[in-house]
């Protein structure tokens, strides 16, 4: 019984946050298909140009239209939708006799249509049945996009590990050979082509553990105690060597001391380490980085500014991509696994906070993260 009243609690649920809009010339059959539809929020127009103002301003999950119209009919605004959003579910109203307007209905991808006079048990139950298949086609998509997901992350994996385990077999090959002096600076040059791909290695492998345990990590966050300037000084302090190696001058410029906010300082952590990251890796030697933390009444803002050679217009909005990766150098030869950025901006959404990238080549570039308090 439980079992029951819960299924029954939770499909109710699921309806209250649908939208349905109910195109009809006659107010007598929109309310009572509103009345019929009770547990979707039901908006209504009277026209298909109404219909199209709703759409552009409404998130709708399905359209319910009437053929016959003054103006705009059902099938103009159909394929008006459809169109737009090939995407979008609409249902047709037509004459039960109309079997021409029913062909012409689902040449125009009408995902089903409903006979009139109407039968109001069966208004709902097409209705329902209609969502129901759009949730498996959208759960279907996901699963497919996934599995692509999955195989592009193990291909990639096998490139990126393919490069210095190959440097590192040869190396050793040679040396186990007798080939090379080790007095030789040629040598002694390559040697240390080898710890640095032996360096780079450790780098992604640790990586790959990393996003392992993300991508299995199920449950909601699992916030504490965060004092933003405390978060900041132990960025500050796992990169301090990487910007020193580089020659990269690093900057910090913290606010008052800030009360401890509720955060995943996990998540944030690496949020914030694979922004900066991401701006040494942007910035040639002899430049800057700056960390600024600013408190405000409502929401905290941490600022990475770099004085590098920017990210290109046409690749800004795709660096929070996954897999995406920009090449700073054009060499074809980009480091990481490409996915620092993009789960920076999944862990700071699922704080309710936001990432902006304001970029221009030549002119560096500054990261925004805000965190609501």
């Amino acid at each position: 019984m439980r079992l029951q009243i819960e299924g029954e609690m939770t499909l109710r649920q699921e309806k209250e946050g649908r939208c349905i809009l109910m195109v009809d010339d006659e107010s007598v059959i929109r309310e009572l298909c509103a009345r019929v539809l009770k547990g979707y929020r039901v908006l209504q127009a009277t026209c298909g140009e109404e219909a199209l103002e709703i759409l552009s301003r409404e998130t709708v999950d399905l359209v319910l239209t009437d053929v016959m119209m003054p103006g705009m009919n059902g099938l103009d605004l159909l394929r008006a939708v459809k169109e737009r959003e090939p995407n979008q579910v609409v249902v047709v109203m037509t004459g039960y006799a109309d079997k021409e307007i029913i062909l012409r209905a689902l040449k125009a991808d009408a995902d089903d249509f409903i006979s009139k006079p109407i039968n109001l048990l069966q208004l709902k139950t097409t209705i329902d049945k209609v969502l129901e298949k759009k949730d498996l086609k959208e759960e279907l998509l996901q699963l497919k996009r996934m599995d692509r997901l999955k195989s592009d992350f193990l291909g990639l994996i096998s490139h990126k590990l393919k490069t210095p385990t190959t440097a590192i077999s040869l190396f050793i090959q040679n040396l186990a050979g007798g080939i090379g002096d080790p007095t030789d600076p040629a040598f002694l040059k390559t040697l240390d082509l080898i710890l640095d791909e032996s360096r780079y290695l450790t780098y992604l492998i640790q990586d790959l553990l990393f996003y392992s345990e993300i991508i299995l990590q199920e449950g909601p966050l699992k916030p504490t105690a965060v004092f933003p300037r405390d978060l900041a000084m132990a960025v500050v302090t796992d990169l301090k060597d990487a910007f020193v190696n580089k020659g990269v001058l690093f900057e910090t410029l913290l606010d008052a001391p800030q009360p401890p906010m509720q955060l995943d300082g996990k998540l944030i952590r690496f949020a914030l380490l694979a922004l900066l990251e991401n701006a040494l890796k942007f910035t040639p030697p002899g430049g800057t980085v700056s960390l600024s933390v600013e408190g405000r009444d409502r929401e905290l803002l941490l600022v990475i500014a770099d004085t590098g050679q920017g990210i290109p217009a046409d690749e800004l909005p795709r660096v929070f991509d996954k897999f995406y990766q920009v090449d700073p150098a054009h060499t074809g030869q980009v480091r990481g696994f490409g996915l620092g950025l993009y789960y920076a901006r999944q862990f700071v959404q699922m704080h309710g906070g936001t990432i902006r990238l304001e970029s221009q080549p030549g002119r560096g570039t500054v990261a925004t993260l805000t965190l609501p308090r």
